[in-house]
């Protein structure tokens, strides 16, 4: 190499990574040049009156310390009292020490030039580097000579050094010569070097990452290089993830924290930021920012994919603010307003922030206003989608007002504007403002207002015609409505349904596509299982139409694992069963009910059921489908026919001789059978009944004792169905219902079943020796309706607990 570096400037030792920078031998250091005191080449050299010179920083420092020691000044080196402290500046010496630093630095950043370049060695480069850091640390001024020298082109060339020294080196080189000055940040940012940096930002090396950091934070102090930066793909992610990983060092991590902050002043920038999950200074920006910056990041909020935890903090963060752009004669602010309150109700938790705000009277208005400063359309849908969203959110409605005259949202004007405009609008808004509905059903609180506001608005009609919408979501919407509706207006939509031409058959094709399970498809069973249940003429028209045995056939396929599961698979079966069951209710008045009942053998379907453990309502309403169809048995069964009498017998009837006939039902003394006439015992399902005694849900235990007295009820051999229920082992557990006394139903149906029971003197016998039972029957002959007393009371005679002349009730025969 042309020149060679000597130990004249050491920047570090070798331990530490460093290396020994040589100055080149041009000229030797003169003595003079040399301060006594510090022993290094002076700046600005002084001289006293006896003509030593110094450098006038550390002759001063000397002066003071004689005074502060209570001595008179002496010349350092002769220690020599002075006369005078007078500092006589070395005008002649300062300016040939500055001509030597001038011909040396001009050497030392030749000799630095003639280095930098990916051809020399690591031991010719990091010097180099070193001096770069050294000649511009030294004096401001100096980082206008390495620019003007064009090293700055060559350091950023290190970049793509193979050595890790060199490269964590370069960008430590750049960040010192770019820091205070915007000249040299300039040539950083043309090309590809701000590009360059930021890939070190991903580097394995720690060292790398945190001086590609440090100097990304140095280069965003200039406001035209924050766009630069941001426009780096990856660059603000990468950095996002800085400020939150665990495994970077404090350092780094404060740096590119305050790089974002820097960075922040580019909107731009904001919205990377947002898009990478740091939303916190696009909020800022909608509370703080100026007006048309706030708007256009507002819509941009509406855009944003957020999680609910970030919504809520969004909500209670810009939600009032929002509010109040939302409720300004702006057209175009109301829309972006819109537009990020659509995005940060559709979670509960923010919804209820957004509620305590104040957005529902503005909502309110917006959907309802006409004239000159009403919404367009488009944004009355999107009103109305957040009101959907807030309305979801299960908060209590009936409290909060949203008119001037303290209507709520289920007053019964506010309840007409919203089945007004459902009629009067597109199908976006009309599904939306269902699901409002859909809504404010769904609350106990708040549903019995709903309800007698359509029933007063006459829209009963009009909501069932949806139905048969071809758009799905509109569809579900108005089978999810009249599903709350039907337990309060079961009557009145029965009679929509069965008069409406097509809407019920819309039901039970929804119900029977076979594609999986939908939540519209739970929706409309559940609907459907809601309606009166003895309507027998909706249940005519089911039967008209197939509904039942389509119905059948999803249960069966749900049985046989052929429907593929989801979270509806439960509420979609229970409502299959309760559609299901209701031919059971009308057996004694359609024919055609019975021979669906026989062709599908329901009875085996629902005797199966009763052991679904862990879903009640399947039980329960399989219990009550079994008690329906026990309690038709007696009609069904057949009489066997005896063979004529020969013509002896009828003459001579001493001749005769009964004929024996066996296989008959115990219960109804005739031929039974389980498909034919659902009985029970022929079903071996009193066992099954008998197991549900003990279940923890009291509907379950009323439907099994209801479907189990069927065995010991009039018209069947009473002796004998006490006799199966022995033989099954299930009088304790009809006893422990009558005992534990859990409902005032199931006291009631425990009363009369006991009270059969104890007709047998053998049953009766044993319990009158069991203090609690008689307690029970005393309790319900006490304080129980007047039909239950008098059952009781019979109950308590069966166990001479009260003597049969007693004549507190009428006897009931």
């Amino acid at each position: 190499m042309a020149g060679s570096w000597d130990g004249g400037y050491d920047s570090g030792s070798q331990s530490d990574g460093s290396y020994h920078f040589e100055r080149p031998h041009i000229e030797p250091i003169y003595d003079a040049f040399v301060c006594p005191l510090t022993k290094q080449v002076m700046c600005d050299p002084v001289t006293l009156e006896n003509g030593q010179t110094f450098e006038r920083e550390a002759i001063e420092k000397w002066f003071k310390e004689c005074r502060e020691n209570g001595r008179k000044p002496v010349c350092p080196l002769t220690q020599k009292e002075l006369r005078s402290t007078d500092l006589n500046p070395s005008i002649a010496l300062r300016n040939t020490i500055e001509e030597w630093n001038a011909r040396n630095e001009a050497a030392q950043l030749d000799l630095a030039r003639k280095s930098l370049n990916l051809g020399s060695s690591e031991s010719d480069i990091m010097p180099a580097l070193k001096y770069v850091q050294y000649f511009c640390q030294s004096s401001r001024s100096n980082k206008h000579v390495v620019h003007n020298s064009e090293l700055i082109p060559m350091i950023i060339d290190m970049l793509k050094s193979s050595s890790r020294k060199v490269r964590c080196t370069a960008l430590e080189t750049l960040r010192i010569v770019v820091e205070e000055d915007d000249d040299n940040k300039e040539i950083l940012g043309q090309g590809d070097t701000v590009r360059t940096i930021v890939k070190f930002l991903s580097h394995e090396l720690s060292r790398e990452r945190e001086e590609a950091v440090s100097l990304l934070y140095e280069l965003s102090k200039s406001e035209a290089l924050c766009e630069k930066i941001g426009s780096i793909n990856g660059a603000i992610l990468i950095l996002v993830g800085m400020t939150s990983s665990k495994s970077e060092n404090l350092l780094t991590v404060e740096k590119a924290e305050k790089t974002l902050a820097n960075l922040e002043k580019c909107e731009n920038n904001v919205r990377q930021m947002a898009e990478n999950g740091r939303l916190q200074p696009l909020l800022t920006q909608i509370l703080e920012g100026p007006q048309e910056t706030k708007l256009s990041l507002a819509a941009f909020l509406g855009d944003l994919a957020l999680n609910s935890d970030v919504k809520v903090l969004v909500a209670r963060t810009v939600g009032s603010c929002l509010i109040n752009i939302m409720k300004s004669g702006n057209m175009q602010a109301r829309e972006a307003a819109l537009k990020a309150l659509n995005q940060i109700s559709s979670c509960e938790p923010s919804a209820k922030v957004l509620i305590h705000a104040g957005i529902l009277p503005p909502l309110v208005k917006d959907l309802f206003t006409v004239g000159s400063n009403h919404l367009p359309m488009r944004l009355k849908e999107v009103s109305a989608t957040i009101l959907a969203n807030v309305v979801n959110s299960g908060h209590d409605f009936d409290s909060i007002t949203v008119g001037p005259d303290n209507q709520t949202l289920v007053s019964e004007d506010i309840v007409h504007n919203l089945l007004h405009l459902i009629s009067n609008t597109g199908p976006t808004i009309e599904c939306k403002l269902l699901q409002v509905l859909v809504g404010l059903t769904s609350s106990p609180t708040t549903v019995l207002s709903v309800v007698s506001a359509i029933k007063s608005s006459g829209a009963t009609i009009s909501l069932v015609q949806f139905v048969e919408a071809p758009q799905n979501d509109l569809r579900l919407a108005s089978i999810e409505l009249l599903q709350n509706l039907s337990p309060h207006m079961g009557h009145e939509l029965a009679d929509a349904l069965r008069g409406a031409v097509g809407q019920l058959g819309s039901l039970i094709r929804v119900i029977s596509e076979n594609v999986g399970i939908s939540k519209e498809q739970a929706a409309a069973v559940g609907l459907l299982a809601e309606l009166p249940e003895r309507d027998l003429g909706l249940t005519r028209q089911m039967l008209d139409e197939g509904a039942f045995g389509l119905i059948f056939s999803r249960v069966k396929s749900i049985q046989l694992g052929e429907t593929r599961g989801s979270r509806f698979v439960t509420p979609f079966l229970e409502g299959l069963l309760s559609v299901l069951a209701r031919v059971t209710f009308v057996l004694s008045d359609e024919p055609d009910a019975i021979a669906l009942c026989r062709e599908h053998n329901l009875a085996a379907l629902f005797i199966e059921l009763l052991q679904s453990n862990g879903l009640d309502k399947v039980q329960m309403v399989s219990a009550t489908a079994l008690e329906n169809l026990s309690l038709e048995s007696k009609n069904l069964t057949k009489l066997p026919e005896l063979p004529p009498s020969g013509f002896c017998a009828s003459i001579f009837p001493c001749f005769s001789k009964q004929p024996v006939i066996t296989g008959l039902c115990r219960l109804h003394r005739g031929l039974c059978s389980l498909k034919e006439t659902f009985c029970l015992l022929e079903g071996h399902a009193v066992e099954k009944l008998i197991a549900l005694l003990d279940h923890t849900n009291e509907k379950v235990v009323e439907a099994s004792l209801a479907a189990l007295s069927t065995v010991i009820d009039d018209g069947v051999d009473i002796e004998q169905g006490v006799m199966v229920l022995c033989e099954a082992q299930g009088i304790k557990p009809i006893l422990d219902v009558l005992l534990e006394k859990r409902t005032e139903n199931l006291q009631r149906r425990a009363v009369w079943v006991v009270e059969r029971i104890l007709r047998t003197d053998d049953i009766a016998y044993e319990v009158s020796g069991d203090p609690n039972v008689s307690t029970a029957l005393v309790d319900a002959f006490q304080h129980a309706d007047y039909r239950t007393r008098q059952i009781a009371e019979r109950a308590l005679k069966h166990i001479d607990k009260i003597p049969n002349f007693s004549g507190i009730f009428p006897n009931m025969g």
